[in-house]
């Protein structure tokens, strides 16, 4: 028996996909490349397209050591100062095989606190960056808490970190702006992108 291998009759000549199944998957939004900058602001672009909105940062490098933060607003970016209940541990290693640790990090957490959520914790060395991602649910919802996830990865000291954060934002009010800055300084160099999740 012949076998048809005419087009969508196998994986390896699929041209296109049935209508009834959808494609889904990540749209840019926009982007924006730090330069000795005080913060970075997304005050567009988050709205009710997407149930889910996800940004990455790549090679963040600051200007002084220290976290990366982030904060969410409720009113175009007039201010950000949502209320936060977050969850926050580490696992890292050294380059010598001299230590290695998961630990829950109380010091990152927040109960109910309106300050910048931390995230990774870079150092200024010229080789040192910081790069992962924030992942938004619903912020558009009127009716639910905002709920959002952090995994992102950062070097100093001779040590690979993994950091995990967990949390919402404590409002039914629509969130429409994102800042990312430094706990203190400048970003010196690095990019974030904003993409829409379908």
């Amino acid at each position: 028996m012949a076998i048809n291998l005419a087009n969508n009759s196998s994986l390896a000549n699929i041209t296109a996909l049935p209508s009834s199944i959808s494609g889904g998957g990540m749209t840019l939004i926009s982007e924006q490349t730090a330069s000795s900058s005080a913060n970075i602001s997304f005050t567009s672009g988050i709205d009710s397209t997407y149930d889910s909105y996800v940004f990455k940062f790549i090679n963040i490098h600051p200007a002084t050591s220290g976290y990366f933060t982030f904060q969410l607003s409720t009113d175009g970016g007039s201010n950000y100062n949502t209320t936060i209940t977050s969850t926050y541990f580490r696992t890292y290693h050294y380059e010598d095989d001299s230590y290695t640790a998961l630990e829950y990090e109380g010091s990152s957490d927040q109960a109910q606190g309106t300050a910048f959520q931390r995230t990774v914790n870079i150092g200024n060395g010229n080789d040192e960056c910081g790069s992962g991602t924030l992942q938004l649910f619903n912020p558009s919802s009127s009716v639910f808490v905002k709920h959002f996830l952090v995994n992102g990865c950062d070097t100093g000291s001779s040590v690979a970190m993994q950091r995990f954060i967990a949390g919402y934002s404590n409002t039914t009010s629509v969130i429409n702006a994102v800042q990312f800055k430094m706990a203190s300084g400048n970003i010196d160099s690095g990019v974030i992108k904003l993409y829409g999740i379908s």
